[in-house]
């Protein structure tokens, strides 16, 4: 498994998510918790007068939908569990008039009463209807029915006050990077807390820039960088170990004495560790600029760890993109300022890596394992670190990203862009209006 794949398989049965439920019932889910739109004079459907004082703990595992609500019936303090329902008869549609479970709910909510409800015992349930204002209901209904790829609330965001926005943005920031940091930590029990190494398969994975991710993870978990570091001093050992090791030295140019040479140095090392390389089919190519080839990723690795073997205990001492880009931006060796394979001849350029692949490898790497490690190391001052440089580096420029700064959501830096992608990929892609705070603020006004 991969790095960052975990983290579905945890998240998707959390019990916040609501898919088991019809979009009314979350709607109605949403008002009763956060007792929105309420009528200044509730009754039950028996005419008895109903105060809600304390909604109740909201439960989305089995059993009723809010533990613990206390309420005022008919002047009578009553202390127990609410269900909610579009219909009453879902009540028994759900079989809880034969679930002992349901017993202890003193209140149905519904927005239509369609039929009488009983516990298990007999006795009658109480309900109540609540309405749902109809300027509130057309919201809803048009921020869960825009497309994913728009930006359901853009005409409300006006409304939103911009501290409530710039709060927002600190909590999905915030949630982004527990995300990664949660990943971190599993890769950190693999790996018995060795953090250069856990660096190292995050730095790898973060060179693949999206397309070759899971290749340049894969590598990275097939070749520990202990193997490296016994080589560190040559870098025709580490390129060896590297192209080998990804399968890219499959291939036969005779008139490449460079490629021989390499051939044959992957041969001794691979008999030394017991390698047994990847397929060459994992790289992907298509659609990529020559300068971002599998091949010059890792030929900008290898002379990166040739000249930094303990690359992380450096990294921990970034303090701005800057400094981050005198330490990482290494030339390769002399034979790829003139290839970008090892196939044809170019002309000779520079093979740095650019300010784009330095700033996507400082938000998706640097930022994320420091933090982790602040956080392991129970280190204020690291963590802080870690979101500083985020504050001051530049914020991605991407199509999500445009889209909101468009919309009118101040996008200034990386800090900004990161908790947009989380707004995006975890709200609004999955519907979530109810949980996001803008959504909230949105559907709290008539």
């Amino acid at each position: 498994m991969f790095l960052f794949d975990f983290y579905y398989l945890i998240c998707k049965d959390k019990k916040y998510i609501s898919y088991f439920w019809s979009d009314m019932e979350q709607l109605l889910h949403f008002l009763w918790k956060y007792r929105l739109h309420l009528p200044a004079n509730l009754t039950t459907t028996t005419g008895l007068s109903v105060e809600v004082i304390d909604a109740g703990c909201h439960n989305t595992d089995a059993g009723p939908d809010f533990f613990n609500a206390k309420i005022r019936i008919d002047g009578t303090i009553w202390a127990g569990n609410v269900e909610i329902h579009t219909r009453s008869s879902d009540w028994h549609k759900h079989g809880h008039h034969t679930d002992v479970v349901y017993d202890s709910v003193i209140l149905n909510v519904v927005e239509v009463c369609d039929t009488d409800i009983f516990r298990t015992t007999g006795e009658p349930v109480l309900q109540l209807v609540l309405n749902c204002p109809d300027s509130v209901r057309a919201h809803y209904k048009h921020l869960s029915a825009t497309t994913a790829e728009e930006i359901p609330c853009r005409n409300q965001l006006s409304i939103i006050d911009p501290f409530l926005i710039s709060a927002w943005k600190s909590t999905l920031l915030t949630e982004r990077l527990e995300r990664k940091t949660d990943a971190i930590f599993l890769l950190s029990e693999q790996n018995k807390q060795n953090w250069e190494e856990i660096f190292y398969v995050s730095l790898f994975r973060s060179m693949g820039l999206g397309i070759n991710n899971d290749a340049f993870e894969r590598l990275a978990r097939s070749l520990p960088l202990s193997y490296l570091l016994k080589h560190a001093d040559s870098l025709l050992q580490i390129e060896a170990l590297l192209f080998g090791q990804a399968g890219l030295l499959d291939v036969s140019f005779p008139e490449n004495a460079y490629l021989q040479l390499l051939q044959r140095e992957y041969n001794f090392l691979r008999n030394k560790f017991s390698l047994k390389p990847l397929s060459k089919d994992i790289w992907r190519f298509l659609r990529l600029r020559p300068a971002n080839f599998p091949h010059i990723r890792l030929a900008q690795l290898a002379a990166l760890y040739h000249k930094n073997p303990m690359l992380f205990s450096r990294v921990l001492k970034v303090e701005s993109l800057l400094q981050f880009a005198d330490l990482i931006a290494i030339e390769p060796g002399a034979y790829w300022l003139k290839h970008y394979d090892f196939e044809t001849t170019s002309n000779t350029r520079s093979k740095r890596l650019g300010s784009t692949a330095l700033q996507v490898l400082l938000i998706n790497a640097v930022v994320p394992v420091m933090f982790a490690y602040g956080r392991s190391t129970s280190n204020e001052e690291i963590c802080n670190r870690a979101l500083s440089l985020l504050e001051n580096t530049k914020a991605e420029d991407n199509r999500i990203v445009r889209e909101w700064s468009r919309a009118g959501i101040p996008v200034l830096s990386a800090y900004d862009s990161q908790a947009i992608l989380q707004l995006r990929n975890e709200y609004c892609e999955k519907k979530k209006c109810l949980y996001c705070r803008i959504g909230h603020r949105i559907l709290s006004k008539k």
